[in-house]
């Protein structure tokens, strides 16, 4: 899917790169409405995996409450095909750990596991497999999701899909100037990764109905006004659907 090629004859390399043709689209966003170009656009859904939304998985098997991200599995669900007919390229970013944990420091194993028993990142946590181990059915994007064999996959190590992972070279090699971004949670790996992205100069744009979080409602409400105020823009995936399929 890259756009980022030289044309070659014998003797000869034009460097100029193809550019798509620009394709507008406006949409009713906080804290202002926004235009953006479909054709410099790309969809990054954060960690919508077994382990963060399923039922047997990590974080239901420790006690936490999962079904909070039904809504956003659902709009998913409903918005992505109309994401990848309008050319948007879908990129999943998704924990996917060595199973050695080689490159996961301290502050990553204690996530979850704030007093040393075991239960975080890496851990087995009272299982027959490690939490969020690439390969593993923990790490796999949950069933009620279908990925396409054009879709974009990237594996994390950390809160923020951008750092140590190939996500800004792909991003640059398909010339985007606009992410818009889904999953989970919210307030952690989706915000983390937004403000990478911001501070990367990528213009950002929240999906509320295509993200969740089992946090409290107020770090919700915190992320929400933070990426609305020093960040970018929130808006809904049903209504950017629905303004790809009107235009």
């Amino acid at each position: 899917m890259t756009r980022n090629l030289w044309s070659l004859s014998p003797g000869h390399a034009d460097l100029r790169r193809p550019d798509p043709a620009p394709q507008p689209l406006a949409i009713a966003a906080e804290p202002s409405s926004i235009t953006i170009d479909v054709a410099r656009t790309a969809m990054i859904v954060v960690d919508m995996q077994n382990d963060f939304v399923t039922e047997g998985g990590w974080m239901h098997h420790i006690g936490v409450d999962v079904s909070g991200a039904a809504g956003a599995v659902e709009s998913l669900y409903n918005g992505l095909p109309a994401m990848r007919r309008a050319g948007i390229p879908v990129i999943w970013v998704n924990w996917g750990n060595r199973l050695d944990k080689a490159n996961l420091p301290p502050g990553v194993l204690h996530v979850y596991d704030a007093d040393g028993a075991g239960g975080g990142i890496g851990e087995r946590a009272g299982r027959s497999e490690a939490v969020l181990t690439r390969g593993s059915w923990g790490a796999a994007i949950t069933s009620e999701l279908k990925p396409e064999d054009d879709d974009i996959f990237v594996d994390k190590y950390r809160m923020s899909g951008f750092f140590d992972t190939e996500l800004e070279s792909i991003l640059r090699n398909l010339r985007v100037d606009t992410l818009l971004f889904a999953g989970v949670n919210a307030d952690q790996c989706v915000y983390s990764t937004l403000v990478d992205a911001a501070c990367s100069g990528f213009d950002v744009v929240m999906l509320e109905d295509a993200v969740a979080t089992t946090s409290p409602s107020y770090c919700m409400d915190a992320t929400i006004y933070n990426v609305r105020l020093c960040y970018g823009f929130t808006t809904r995936l049903d209504d950017l659907v629905t303004g790809i399929e009107e235009s």
